[in-house]
Parts: C-alpha cells; sequence; structure tokens
C-alpha cells in the first residue's frame, strides 16, 4: 500500500513563508518523480513543481519560479515544497504526488500515480 502524506499547511499573511512535506511510504521512493500540484475551490488541479529521482533535474510552474523551491531526502523518504514570498493567489489545497515513469518529469495531473490526500495553505492579504 502507497502512502502519500503531506505535512505544513497553514495559514500565512501575505509576503511569508510556509514549508511544506510529503512523506511516502509502500513505494521505491530514491526511484520516484516527486511532484507538487494545487487546487484552489472552483479551479483544476494546476501543476507547481517536480523533482527528479536523484535531485538532479527540476521543473517549476511560471507561478512558481524564483519563489518556491522544491527537494528531496530520499533517505527520508521526504519531498519538500519551500514556499517564499507567498501571494493571496497561492491559496489552494496542496497536493504531493509520484510518478513511476522515471523517464520524464512530468507537469501533467494523470501521469501522477500516487496521491496524497492534501493540505490547506491559505494566504491572507
Amino acid at each position: 500500500q502507497v502512502d502519500l502524506v503531506e505535512f505544513g499547511g497553514g495559514l500565512v499573511q501575505a509576503g511569508g513563508s510556509l514549508r511544506l512535506s510529503c512523506v511516502a511510504s509502500g513505494l521505491r521512493f530514491s526511484r520516484t518523480i516527486m511532484g507538487w500540484f494545487r487546487q484552489a475551490p472552483g479551479k483544476e488541479r494546476d501543476f507547481v513543481a517536480a523533482i527528479g529521482w536523484s535531485s538532479t533535474s527540476t521543473n517549476y510552474a511560471n507561478s512558481a519560479k524564483g519563489r518556491f523551491t522544491i527537494s528531496r531526502d530520499n533517505g527520508k523518504n521526504t519531498v519538500y515544497l519551500q514556499m517564499n514570498s507567498l501571494k493571496p493567489e497561492d491559496t489552494a489545497v496542496y497536493y504531493c504526488a509520484a510518478d513511476l515513469d522515471i523517464a520524464t518529469i512530468s507537469s501533467v495531473p494523470w501521469e501522477y500515480d500516487y496521491w496524497g490526500q492534501g493540505t490547506q495553505v491559505t494566504v491572507s492579504s
């Protein structure tokens, strides 16, 4: 059984920072692409960032570039999303996801095999 559990969401003022964590179990984490997506009420699930199994490759949505940093610790089966300079439009439920196909770092949700339950991030103005 594969489980992805996110931590670190919460309420923060605009300009503030949050660090999300996602702990994975039940899969070979070191051979898995990990991604972060987000979904605001009434909107589709959008790509935020993804990281290759060796951490040498990353991919970011334009909205995340320069403000968010994705990283991973394969020894702890954990992927992180450091979010700085947060804006009200960053408010959403944030999901981590695992892609077993390590050939490419995908930005599309349907290419990911497993999902966490999500953690709420709310940025006040």
